[in-house]
Parts: structure tokens; C-alpha cells; sequence
């Protein structure tokens, strides 16, 4: 069996699509495998808020990656758009998280602090002047944190670009079929289909909540990723637009272009079960009411809901196989996908091409959770 390409990349969500282009634009040939198409596993219901500070704590490891990733943003996008033809929709239009108590108006104060010793412009806002900011909020909000560098973008839009992108690169899709095991054989890896096989230089294993379901040869436990299931809402909007993303304790709003507003997210341990439920939209309509009266003349448009790929520590699992030198992971963003995807993009194509090892890396390390 010959070698087709260089690297497959396992997996066509936000952070398999994000890969792949990296790598195929800086020479490498790419397959991208999936049973689904492009951007239809968790990125479909990802609201693409670009926001790291909003729980912001000082010492995370997620903190110093996604604060990296998104001074990355406005570069990427733009070359994204560039390589692929497409616009995506893209805004820096910051956002505003909002108190309704004074534990959670005490909270925002720890991070405003936390944001001033890093330099970060962050404005704390009163009862009047943050429902001046966003007229359309509720009379129980007592104040609010305005932090002007976040923003949020087209996460299907954006994927669907990123795949084209790829493919003007070299990469090529392959017909839709579901990866069963990865195995070696005389120096090359097979990636084991359920359509067949096929034969690699390496592999980036991106799939998702699906990863922990892919048989890798000496690996006795696979990666510890698990399914979290989130919902979100996408009303049409009557009121006065929001001006930018906003937060509550139960529930962000994103405002679009054509009036539209996204509701998100619960976060439910459901296992595999990608169901919409009564439960979840109900929760995500009471939420969106309380912070905003005047919801309930809004138009339901849909409801979406996707499992987002969760670890026990809430990083992600990013570098090489202990056991398969030549498999690398780039899965377990949890809620971070989209914000992460062109640093983790970076972080593995330097590593895989150029033998450049981050020290970023080491706190997201398969290492963490054994002989991965």
C-alpha cells in the first residue's frame, strides 16, 4: 500500500479544519477524515464568542493559552479569508458580563483586578450606565464589566472557510467514513475506516468528543475526552440590538448583522445523546427573558445542540503520543474550540514540520493522563 499524503487529520470540526490548512499551507499533504461534514459535529452549535477574560483567574494554564490564541484572531482571519475567497463574519466589538447581585457584582470586581495586573483594559460599569450601554436589560441589573478586546465570530462560516482554505492549499477531504483504529505498520501509520484503510506519514487525532472512541495499538486506555452536551437558541430579535456579546450568570447573547440573536449554552452531562430537549430550551428561554424582558416577542428560529469535547481539567489534550510518536492529539477544547483553533493550529504544525516544541505545550500534554 502506497503513501497518499503526509499527515491525516482525524476529524473536520473548527480544530480539525484549522490544522489541516496549517499545515497544507506550509507544505504538507493533507487528507481530513470525518463521517460528517465539515463543521457538523460541536462546532454547529458553538456561538464563536471570543472572550478568555470573562472567567479570567490568574495562574490557569486555559487563561494564558486562549489570551495567546486570541491575539492571533485578527491575522487568521484575515488570512483564512484571503487563502479560502470567503468572508466571515467577525467582530471586536468586545463584551459586556453583567451583574444582578452584589455576590456576582463582587465577582466582577476580582476580575477587573485580575485584569489590571495584566494590563488589560477592563471598565466596571454601574446600574445606570450599563443598561445606558445595552438599553434592552433587565431594571435587576446593577452593574457590569466592559471588556472592549473580546468579540466573537461565525464559527460554521469560519470552519467552512478554513476547509476551503485547505483545499486551495492541497488538502483533500476524504469521502465521508468513520475512523476505527490507528495502527503501524513498517514505519507508517494506517488510519483504519470503516470504509477502508488508509496509509500515513502521521496523524493529528482531532475528533472531538469521538476521540476516546478510536482503537490507537498500544494504547491500553484511549484520551479521557468526554461528550458535554450544550444547546443554544437563535431567536429573531425585535428589540433594540444588542450592541455586543453580553453575559449573565445563566446565559450570553450574541447579536448579528441581520438581527438575529444566539442564546447559549447548557451544559449537560447527556453522554452521546445530541438531542435538542424541552429541559434545555426551556432553561435557555427562561434565562434570555430574565435578561431581557422584551424576549418573549422574539422569534424562535431554531434550536442546535452539539457535544463539546471535555477533559477532566478542562484543558485540552495537544501534542504527540507518548506510545505513537507519530500521532499527535489536538482534541478536548471543551468550550474553547473555536477560540483556540489557530493557536492550537500553530502548536502542531511547528511540532509536527519543524520540531518546534512550545512550552505551552506542557501544560496541555497527553502525558498528563498516562502513556498516551
Amino acid at each position: 500500500m502506497g503513501r497518499p499524503c503526509d499527515i491525516i487529520v482525524v476529524g473536520a470540526g473548527i480544530v480539525g479544519c484549522a490544522v489541516a490548512h496549517e499545515l497544507a499551507r506550509r507544505g504538507a499533504s493533507v487528507e481530513i477524515v470525518d463521517d460528517r461534514p465539515v463543521g457538523m459535529g460541536a462546532t454547529q452549535a458553538s456561538a464563536g464568542v471570543l472572550a478568555p477574560y470573562i472567567e479570567a483567574r490568574e495562574g490557569s494554564p486555559l487563561l494564558d493559552l486562549t489570551v495567546r490564541s486570541l491575539a492571533m484572531f485578527d491575522a487568521f482571519i484575515e488570512r483564512i479569508g484571503a487563502d479560502s475567497g470567503e468572508a466571515i463574519p467577525y467582530h471586536r466589538t468586545g463584551t459586556i458580563d453583567v451583574a444582578a447581585s452584589d455576590a456576582e457584582l463582587d465577582a466582577l470586581r476580582a476580575t477587573e483586578a485580575v485584569l489590571a495586573r495584566r494590563g488589560v483594559p477592563a471598565l466596571m460599569l454601574d446600574a445606570n450606565t450599563v443598561r445606558s450601554e445595552e438599553p434592552e436589560l433587565t431594571d435587576r441589573a446593577i452593574g457590569g464589566l466592559l471588556i472592549e478586546t473580546h468579540g466573537f465570530v461565525a464559527a460554521g462560516a469560519l470552519t467552512q472557510a478554513l476547509a476551503s482554505a485547505a483545499r486551495r492549499r492541497g488538502a483533500q477531504l476524504v469521502e465521508p467514513s468513520r475512523v476505527r483504529r490507528i495502527s503501524q505498520r513498517h514505519g507508517d501509520l494506517i488510519v483504519e475506516t470503516d470504509r477502508g484503510s488508509l496509509t500515513t506519514g502521521a496523524v493529528v487525532l482531532a475528533a472531538g468528543s469521538w476521540s476516546g472512541g478510536i482503537a490507537i495499538d498500544g494504547i491500553k486506555v484511549t484520551v479521557p475526552v468526554r461528550p458535554v452536551r450544550g444547546q443554544l437558541l437563535h431567536l429573531a430579535w425585535a428589540g433594540t440590538p444588542l450592541r455586543r456579546v453580553t453575559w449573565s450568570s445563566r446565559c450570553y447573547l450574541v447579536p448579528w448583522d441581520d438581527g438575529t440573536l444566539l442564546v447559549g449554552a447548557t451544559v449537560e452531562e447527556a453522554g452521546f445523546d445530541e438531542r435538542t430537549t424541552v429541559a434545555g430550551v426551556r432553561e435557555l428561554l427562561a434565562a434570555v427573558n430574565d435578561m431581557l424582558p422584551r424576549a418573549s416577542a422574539a422569534g424562535f428560529l431554531a434550536a442546535r445542540v452539539g457535544l463539546r469535547p471535555a477533559t477532566a481539567d478542562e484543558l485540552p489534550v495537544i501534542g504527540a503520543s507518548i506510545a505513537m510518536p507519530a500521532l499527535m492529539y489536538a482534541t478536548g477544547h471543551y468550550r474553547n474550540g473555536v477560540l483556540l483553533a489557530p493557536l492550537t493550529a500553530q502548536l502542531v504544525a511547528d511540532a509536527m514540520l519543524e520540531n518546534r516544541i512550545d512550552p505551552l505545550l506542557a501544560a496541555v500534554s497527553p502525558s498528563r493522563f498516562g502513556d498516551l
